[in-house]
């Protein structure tokens, strides 16, 4: 089993540079274990600068997706970069959402057949957020347990336990139906369920519900929802609010699909094999 991080980005190098070192940090995991591809929905020549500068720690396990600027295209950008991922299993990942150490490791005992999983973030505030990035806190994938209260009881994170561990196996799947469980931060699917349903659903331009849709579709086609909370915590760097004025028509859009009865995308992974794609 080998596992492909699909990032996330758009014009936030130095988020993304935080990402990668979070990667760069790994333990528990094989380097043959994994691989990262960059999906860039269009940034200019900053983000290729930085993941150059992570190819001495990372080679070829490092790739990057891009494709030209024309708005908010993250679900195509998505699945232009599952394309040429190499693994048996997909974890997706925004781009200002920094690992800790064990989360390959974490997400390879999560991963089970039948079953994707929904991982959480924590939310760092606004002014540590500024702090870390211009490089005046310690490495969050560093954090003792003591690091992780102190920060909580400072209000720089909005949780102080993303430290524990839980195994959990039950509970994880109590929810197994529910799809707001699934952020599209944090999942870890497998490659072939993913091309089951066709990746992500392309008419979802702009902010909105991608995620909620690819929820709703992997569960008609049989998939669960484990639940991935104390196992593969992200830590959320702040940023402003994303232009939200689709959100109505990406609504509209979901609750279409949410009581319909298609599995695979309107507009899918299949659209970039037939050329659909710019």
């Amino acid at each position: 089993m080998k596992i492909s991080v699909v990032i996330s980005t758009y014009n936030r190098p130095d988020a993304l540079a935080a990402v990668l070192a979070g990667f760069a940090a790994q333990r528990g995991a094989e380097p043959s274990d994994w691989e990262i591809v960059i999906a860039d929905d269009g940034s200019d020549s900053r983000t290729a600068d930085v993941v150059e500068s992570f190819r001495p720690q990372l080679g070829d396990r490092l790739q990057h997706a891009w494709h030209e600027d024309k708005g908010f295209r993250l679900a195509e950008i998505r699945n232009l970069a599952a394309r040429l991922a190499r693994g048996d299993y997909l974890v997706f990942l925004d781009g200002d959402c920094v690992p800790q150490r064990d989360f390959i490791a974490c997400h390879l005992a999560l991963a089970e057949p039948g079953w994707v999983v929904a991982g959480n973030r924590v939310l760092l505030s606004e002014p540590f957020t500024r702090d870390y990035l211009a490089g005046r806190s310690a490495p969050v994938f560093c954090w003792s347990r003591f690091a992780w209260l102190s920060h909580r009881a400072g209000r720089r994170v909005n949780n102080g336990l993303g430290w524990l561990r839980l195994p959990l196996r039950a509970w994880r799947k109590e929810r197994r139906a529910d799809w707001k469980l699934l952020r599209g931060c944090n999942i870890g699917v497998w490659k072939a369920d993913y091309l089951a349903v066709d990746g992500f659903d392309a008419t979802f331009s702009g902010w909105g519900y991608e995620d909620s849709d690819f929820a709703v579709r992997l569960i008609r086609h049989g998939i669960g929802i484990k639940n991935g909370r104390f196992a593969v915590p992200v830590l959320h760097l702040w940023h402003k609010e994303n232009d939200r004025s689709f959100q109505g028509e990406n609504w509209e859009r979901f609750e279409a699909s949410l009581h319909g009865s298609h599995v695979r995308a309107l507009r899918g992974l299949s659209s970039l094999e037939e050329g659909t794609v710019g």
